[in-house]
């Protein structure tokens, strides 16, 4: 079976008002996939702070209200996606950010993909770019 790490700028496209972005489809057919049962998904506990940021600066620019934010919050929570302590891959993940310039946020989802031999898929096409020849990583719009 299939297996990827994912990371918040593909979760994220999961989630209203987020699930509109260009993109969206192709991560939902990911969360699709993983429900039924036919792929593997696993994410660091980063991913849920991550996501959470990324709902409160949806309902601060106005894109959704805070109930809405919440519910969206609420929503991936109760996905109970299988996660990974991101202590676990904080050594190899700062290696990574010093020596490919990357943060160490995005740096602790290349190194779970490198823990676990399991592609990174991001919607995050800067850090594709940056990072693809060295790691296993994949642009969302790419497969």
């Amino acid at each position: 079976m299939n297996a990827f790490v994912v990371d918040s700028s593909v979760v994220a496209k999961w989630l209203p008002p987020l699930n509109n972005e260009p993109f969206a489809s192709e991560a939902r057919s990911l969360l699709v996939d993983w429900t039924k049962g036919r792929i593997e998904l696993f994410v660091p506990d980063l991913l849920l702070t991550e996501v959470a940021n990324v709902l409160w600066k949806a309902a601060r620019v106005g894109r959704c209200g805070a109930p809405q934010a919440r519910s969206a919050l609420n929503i991936l929570i109760s996905y109970d996606l299988p996660v990974v302590p991101s202590v676990t891959l904080l050594d190899l993940a700062l290696r990574i950010g010093v020596e490919y310039k990357r943060t160490v946020y995005d740096s602790i989802y290349i190194a779970l993909a490198v823990q676990s031999s399991r592609p990174l898929v991001t919607a995050d096409e800067k850090l594709a770019n940056a990072v693809a020849a060295y790691f296993p990583v994949k642009w969302i719009g790419a497969i």
